[in-house]
């Protein structure tokens, strides 16, 4: 997570390409849940998409999230007048000395569970979450164009090639074999939670929802949208960060790996242009468990 708190890091641009969770997601966490619905507090809010949607269901919600830039930027999309049962503070999952001894009834990660540290996160949720309260943690992996399987396929390679003109050796790790592996690490501790619950879905590429499991996001764009989706990844932030000379077309320069990358997916799948307007989803993972 260290590549989000850095200044040369366009939180602007995370907030404003990343995909939002549909109703749908809410909706099963919610449904999970027991009890009142006062407090919630969100790990890793980023830019603060979760406590704004869930704004109407809680008294007061919580977001928090080491990134000082990330929290700026939540606050700047979260007009007071607007929401104001949220607030936001910049800490770390593992340490939260601004909530109370069992005061929270929800805590949420949303494609932040896998940089925990978890001996100690899981000790601070059993600090702050009252008796019977929800944890519900989710990621999604990398976009799948589930109509063009030869696209896909170079995106995975480009992605997680182990070579330097890939962005396979730039990946913090283990947070991103996390994320692969569908949060199946993510394992809350028996003597502690109960009624664990597992959602999780696999896009196939024979059309939308041609997959295994059940689909949370999904997304149409334009083939262009989803490669400046990728230039959110924090792979290819450290990749620009050891290749300063290689610079993208947009911004004046010769290509980088996302361009080289696009050209092979264009020719690939004969598409005319970036504007194609593509069919989208993601594998998700979403992890619920209810305190003791």
């Amino acid at each position: 997570m260290a590549t989000f708190s850095k200044s040369t890091f366009s939180h602007a641009s995370y907030a404003a390409i990343r995909p939002s969770y549909p109703p749908s997601l809410y909706n099963h966490i919610l449904s999970f849940h027991h009890g009142p619905r006062n407090v919630l507090v969100d790990l890793g809010t980023g830019p603060g998409i979760v406590p704004r949607a869930l704004s109407p269901s809680f008294t007061h919600l919580i977001g928090t999230d080491p990134s000082s830039g990330m929290i700026s930027q939540a606050q700047s999309l979260t007009p007071s007048a607007q929401y104001s049962n949220i607030t936001y503070e910049v800490a770390s999952a593992e340490h939260l000395p601004f909530v109370e001894n069992q005061s929270v009834d929800m805590v949420l990660a949303g494609q932040s569970a896998h940089w925990f540290d978890y001996p100690r996160l899981w000790k601070e949720m059993r600090r702050i979450v009252r008796p019977g309260g929800t944890v519900a943690f989710w990621g999604y992996k990398d976009p799948v164009f589930v109509d063009f399987p030869k696209a896909s396929k170079i995106m995975f390679h480009f992605g997680y090639d182990d070579r330097d003109d890939r962005l396979g050796p730039f990946w913090q790790q283990p947070g991103r074999s996390i994320v692969q592996d569908q949060l199946r690490k993510v394992q809350p501790p028996e003597e502690e939670w109960e009624q664990v619950t597992r959602i999780e879905y696999e896009p196939g590429t024979n059309g939308k929802k041609s997959g295994e499991g059940t689909p949370f996001l999904e997304k149409r764009m334009k083939v262009g949208d989803v490669i400046e989706y990728v230039r959110t990844w924090s792979s290819y932030h450290a990749w620009r960060e050891a290749h300063p000379e290689q610079r993208p077309v947009k911004d004046g320069g010769t290509g980088d790996v996302l361009d080289r990358m696009y050209e092979e997916m264009k020719e690939a799948e004969r598409w005319e242009s970036e504007n194609l307007e593509v069919d989208i989803e993601w594998g998700t993972a979403l992890v619920m468990a209810r305190k003791a």
